[in-house]
C-alpha cells in the first residue's frame, strides 16, 4: 500500500496508433530520472463522446494525477466539463480552444494574431479562407471580425463539407475569378492531401500565394506541389536547427520498443508538443516533491458520475503546479497564463524557395511579425549562373530602353539600346551570367491591382516566376519591396513637374522702364514736382535768393544832366528779382535729375538743403535703374505661369496628372502632407482622367495642351525629354521628393547580392555617371542645359523706345518753335497795325490844325510806342524831349 500511495499516475487519451502516443511512451521513457511516473493509458476514439467519457472516468477513478490526450471538435466540450467538475487537469497538444478552464492546458500556440499580422504584411484584404472544423473557426471568427472593420472580401471555405469532385470545381472557381491569395488551416495529413491534390489539377501555381495555417511548416509532403513554384507561406513550431532538438529526434529514432510497431519517421509538430507536454508534468510533480504535497489517491468509478461531483482536493495544487511550469522544450519556451493557454512564445515564419522551404521571418507577442529574409546562395548556386540563360524583363523608356532605328536586322538583345541596356551588359559582365532581354507584356511598372490584390507589369512577372530580373528605371518603394528584393539604387532622382515652355518674351519698345515698377515710376513723378514747389516756395521766402537789378546801362543811355522825375524814384526804390520762379524751379529739378545740372543754383541754405536732398535721391534711384537696366536689356525673359506644386494645387486654370500604375501615381494616394493630399484628391476626380497609360502620351499631352496641362514624372525622365526636339517642355521648381531606380530579383534569387555588388562596383567606377551624361546630354538635341543663358549683344528693339523718344521730343521742341513763332509774329503784326493807325491819325490832325506842322509826341499810343522792335525806352524818351 505504501508503494501505491508513492506512484504517480499520468493519464492518457490517444487514439489508437496515433503518432502522439509514440511519442507519449517515448518521453516517458527519456524521464527516467522521475521514477514514479506510471502512465494509465487508454486508446480511445476521441471522437466518441460514449468513450472518452467511459476513458477518462475510468483513469480518474484508478488515480490519475493529470490526463494528457487528444480531443475532437464532439468531445472538447465534454472533457471541459469533467475537468472543471472533478479539478482534474487535462494537457493537450491538440487544436487550442477559447476557453477560460483553467484546468486544460494547451500545449499548441494559437494562430490568430500570427496570421493576422502575416495578412497586415502582405497587405491582403481580398483572400478565400479553406479551413477544417477542428482547428479553423476560431480563426475563421477572427477573420470575420477583422473583415467587418476593415471592410475585407473574404470567402470562406468548409472543407469538410467538401467532396473530392467538389474540391477540384472550387478550384477551377477561384481561377476564373482570379481568387490567388488563399489561407489553408487544417490538420497536417488533412493539408498534405490538399497540397497533393492542387499539385495534380494544376500545370502553373505562379500566380497563387499560399498561407499555410499550420505550425508544421517543415513537416509537409510537398515535393510534387513544390514543382509548380507556388507561393507558399506558414509557421514552423519546431527549430530542427537547435542541437538539443536533432539530438532528441535522434533519439526518437533510435528508440526501439515491442510495442510500437509503426514506421519510424522523423518527430512531428504534435509529437513535439506531446514530448513537452510530458516535461511540463514532469517538472511539475518534481516540483511537488519539493514542496513534500502528497498528490497520489485512490478513488472509485462513482466519484466520476456523482451528483454532485466530487472534485479531487488536491486538483488544484496540480493545476498551479502545472501552470507554474518554465522550461525550454521542443517547441521553444513553454509558458503558460491564467487561461491555461501557451504566452511568450516564438513562432518562425517559413517561405518556400525553389530550393526548399527557408526561414524568412518570426513572430512573437512583443514584436508580431519581424521580416529577416536574407538570402545567401550557395557556392553550387553561386557558380551555377552560368549555367542558364536568365530572363531580364525591361519597359521601353527612352532613353533607358529603346529599339535601334534598324533593329529588324538584329536579334536577341542586340536589337535594343539605351542607359539601361548598357547597364544590363554591364552587370552580367562583371556577374558572369547569360540573358535575354524581354519587354513586359502588360508594359506597366508595377503595382497591386485594388481589387484582385494581383500585382502587374514587371514586378509581377518577378513575383509569379515569369521572369529572373528587371532592369529599368523602376522606382525602389515599400510595398514593391515586400515582394521583390533590390539592389542598392543605380540613380537617384524625384517626382518633378513638366510643363510646355514659355514662349521667350521679347523686350517691348519702353523695355528700358522695365527695371522699376510702375509705382516707382509715378513716385519718381510726384517727386520731381514736389520738389521743384518745395525749392520754387522756399526761395520765395528766402531773403537770400531775392537780389537788385542793375540798371547802369540803362543810365548811361540817358542824358546825366536832365535826369526825370521818374527816374530819380526808379533809383531811390530799386528792383528785386529771384531766380527760382516755378518754370526755372522745374528746370533745375529735371536737370539734377537727368545728372546734368543747371546754369542756375539756390543761394540760400534752405534752398541747399533742397537741391541736396533731390541730389542724393536722383544718385540712389538713377544708380539702382542702371544696374537693373542691363539685366532687363540684355536677358529676354520667360515667364513661367507654375513655379513649384503648390501653384499648381492653389489653381484650376492648368490640369495635372501622372502615369497611371506607377509609383509616382501611389506616391501622391498615400501621401499625407496637405498640398499632396490636395492634388490627389483633384487627379482622382479630374474629368477627363489626367492620368495616362505612357510616358510619352504625357508629353505629347504636354506639348498639345498649349500650356494647359501639368505632367508629373522623375526629374530624370523630365530633364531627358528637355533635351528632346522640339525642346518645348522643361522642369520647373525642385522635386517632391527623393527616391532611387534599383534592379529588382525575386525574392530568395541568387542573382540579388552578385548583381547588387555589381552595382556598387559600378557606381564606384563612374561607369553609371558615364552612361546618364552618354544618353542625356551629349546626345541631347537642345544644347546644353545652360547654353540658352549667355548674355548676347543689345539689338535695336531693346532700345527702340529710347530713339523713339529722342525722336519724339526733336520733333515737338520743333513743333513749339513753330507755335511760338506764329504767335509771337502775330502778336507783332498787331502792335504795328496799332502803331500805324495812330501814325495816320497823328498825321490828319495836323493837317487840321497842328502847331506848326509839330506832331505831339504824346499822341503817339503809349503802348505802341514800347511795343516796336529795336526800340529802347530810351529812344522813346528821346522822342518826347525833342517834341518839347
Amino acid at each position: 500500500n505504501a508503494n501505491l500511495v508513492t506512484l504517480l499516475c499520468p493519464g492518457g487519451l490517444f487514439p489508437t496508433g496515433s503518432h502522439e502516443y509514440e511519442v507519449f511512451r517515448f518521453a516517458l521513457a527519456q524521464h527516467q530520472d522521475v521514477p514514479k511516473l506510471v502512465p494509465q493509458v487508454d486508446m480511445v476514439d476521441t471522437g466518441s463522446s460514449f468513450a472518452m467519457t467511459y476513458a477518462f472516468c475510468s483513469q480518474f477513478s484508478k488515480g490519475v494525477y493529470a490526463i494528457m490526450g487528444l480531443y475532437d471538435r464532439r468531445t472538447v466540450n465534454m472533457l471541459m466539463s469533467f475537468c472543471a467538475s472533478l479539478h482534474v487537469c487535462f494537457v493537450t497538444p491538440s487544436f487550442p480552444v477559447q476557453t477560460n478552464n483553467q484546468f486544460v492546458l494547451q500545449l499548441r500556440p494559437q494562430l490568430q494574431e500570427p496570421l493576422m499580422a502575416l495578412l497586415d504584411h502582405f497587405y491582403w484584404t481580398r483572400f478565400v479562407y479553406m479551413y477544417s472544423s477542428d482547428s479553423g473557426l476560431s480563426v475563421l471568427q477572427r477573420i470575420l471580425d477583422t473583415a467587418a472593420e476593415r471592410s475585407w472580401q473574404v470567402t470562406s471555405v468548409n472543407l469538410d463539407t467538401l467532396t473530392e469532385s467538389a474540391f477540384v470545381k472550387l478550384l477551377s472557381d477561384m481561377d476564373y475569378k482570379k481568387d490567388y491569395q488563399i489561407i489553408i488551416n487544417c490538420e497536417l495529413d488533412r493539408l498534405n492531401s490538399i497540397l497533393n491534390l492542387i499539385a495534380t489539377q494544376r500545370r502553373n501555381l505562379k500566380n497563387y500565394h499560399y498561407i499555410l495555417a499550420n505550425l508544421g511548416f517543415m513537416d509537409l509532403n510537398i515535393t510534387e506541389f513544390q514543382k509548380l513554384a507556388p507561393n507558399v507561406t506558414g509557421f514552423q513550431l519546431v527549430n530542427r536547427s537547435d542541437p538539443a532538438v536533432e539530438r532528441i529526434n535522434q533519439d526518437w529514432l533510435d528508440f526501439d520498443s515491442k510495442d510500437l510497431k509503426l514506421a519510424r519517421r522523423r518527430l512531428r509538430y504534435t509529437g513535439a508538443l506531446t514530448y513537452d507536454g510530458v516535461s511540463v508534468m514532469a517538472t511539475a510533480f518534481q516540483n511537488l516533491r519539493r514542496q513534500r504535497i502528497d498528490i497520489s489517491r485512490r478513488g472509485n468509478a462513482g466519484e466520476c458520475l456523482a451528483n454532485p461531483p466530487a472534485p479531487w482536493g488536491q486538483g488544484i495544487d496540480i493545476q498551479r503546479a502545472l501552470q507554474q511550469v518554465r522550461l525550454e522544450g521542443l517547441t521553444g519556451h513553454v509558458q503558460f497564463d491564467e487561461r491555461g493557454h501557451r504566452t511568450n512564445y516564438t513562432l518562425t515564419v517559413m517561405e518556400l524557395s525553389h530550393t526548399g522551404p527557408r526561414k524568412i521571418g518570426y513572430w512573437n507577442e512583443k514584436r508580431g511579425y519581424v521580416n529577416t529574409a536574407v538570402y545567401r546562395p550557395t557556392l553550387e548556386e553561386f557558380y551555377g549562373l552560368q549555367n542558364r540563360t536568365y530572363i531580364v524583363t525591361t519597359i521601353l523608356e527612352a532613353p533607358y530602353m529603346m529599339l535601334k532605328k534598324n533593329h529588324e536586322q538584329f536579334v536577341g538583345n542586340d536589337k535594343y539600346e539605351g542607359y539601361c541596356a548598357e547597364l544590363a551588359s554591364e552587370i552580367a559582365k562583371h556577374v558572369g551570367f547569360t540573358y535575354r532581354l524581354e519587354l513586359v507584356g502588360d508594359g506597366k511598372y508595377g503595382a497591386r491591382d485594388p481589387d484582385t490584390k494581383m500585382w502587374n507589369g514587371m514586378v509581377g512577372e518577378l513575383v509569379y516566376g515569369q521572369a529572373d530580373m528587371a532592369v529599368a528605371p523602376l522606382t525602389i518603394t515599400l510595398v514593391r519591396e515586400q515582394v521583390i528584393d533590390f539592389t542598392k539604387p543605380f540613380m537617384s532622382l524625384g517626382i518633378s513637374i513638366m510643363i510646355k515652355k514659355p514662349t521667350k518674351s521679347k523686350p517691348g519698345v519702353f523695355s528700358f522702364l522695365d527695371p522699376l515698377a510702375y509705382e516707382i515710376w509715378m513716385c519718381i513723378v510726384f517727386a520731381y514736382i514736389g520738389v521743384s514747389v518745395v525749392l520754387f516756395l522756399v526761395s520765395r521766402f528766402s531773403p537770400y535768393e531775392w537780389q537788385g537789378e542793375d540798371s547802369d546801362d540803362e543810365d548811361e543811355t540817358l542824358p546825366s544832366s536832365a535826369p526825370t522825375q521818374n527816374q530819380q524814384k526808379e533809383k531811390e526804390t530799386p528792383e528785386h528779382t529771384n531766380d527760382f520762379g516755378i518754370f526755372n524751379s522745374l528746370w533745375f529739378s529735371l536737370g539734377a535729375f537727368m545728372q546734368q545740372g543747371c546754369d542756375i543754383s539756390p543761394r540760400s541754405l534752405s534752398g541747399r538743403i533742397v537741391g541736396g536732398v533731390w541730389w542724393f535721391f536722383t544718385l540712389i534711384i538713377i544708380s539702382s535703374y542702371t544696374a537693373n537696366l542691363a539685366a532687363f536689356l540684355t536677358v529676354e525673359r520667360m515667364v513661367s505661369p507654375i513655379e513649384s506644386a503648390e501653384d499648381l494645387a492653389k489653381q484650376t486654370e492648368i490640369a495635372y496628372g501622372t502615369l497611371d500604375g506607377g509609383s509616382t501615381k501611389e506616391f501622391f494616394r498615400r501621401s499625407k502632407i496637405a498640398v499632396f493630399e490636395k492634388m490627389w484628391s483633384y487627379m482622382r476626380s479630374a474629368d477627363p482622367s489626367v492620368f495616362v497609360k505612357s510616358t510619352n502620351e504625357g508629353v505629347m499631352r504636354v506639348r498639345k495642351s498649349k500650356g494647359k496641362y501639368a505632367y508629373l514624372l522623375e526629374s530624370s525622365m523630365n530633364e531627358y525629354i528637355e533635351q528632346r526636339k522640339p525642346c518645348d517642355t522643361m522642369k520647373v521648381g525642385g522635386n517632391l521628393d527623393s527616391k532611387g531606380y534599383g534592379v529588382a530579383t525575386p525574392k530568395g534569387s541568387p542573382l540579388r547580392i552578385p548583381v547588387n555588388l555589381a552595382v556598387l562596383k559600378l557606381n564606384e567606377q563612374a561607369v553609371l555617371d558615364k552612361l546618364k551624361n552618354k544618353w542625356w546630354y551629349d546626345k541631347g538635341e537642345c544644347g546644353h542645359k545652360d547654353s540658352g543663358r549667355k548674355t548676347s549683344a543689345l539689338s535695336l528693339s531693346n532700345v527702340a523706345g529710347v530713339f523713339y523718344i529722342l525722336i519724339g521730343g526733336l520733333g515737338l521742341a520743333m513743333l513749339v518753335a513753330l507755335v511760338e513763332f506764329c504767335y509771337k509774329s502775330r502778336i507783332e503784326s498787331r502792335r504795328m497795325k496799332e502803331l500805324i493807325d495812330a501814325a495816320m491819325r497823328s498825321t490828319r490832325a495836323s493837317g487840321l490844325g497842328g502847331e506848326n506842322g509839330r506832331v505831339v509826341a504824346h499822341d503817339f499810343p503809349k503802348a505802341g510806342a514800347q511795343g516796336l522792335p529795336c526800340m529802347s525806352k530810351a529812344a522813346g524818351l528821346g522822342l518826347s524831349s525833342k517834341g518839347m
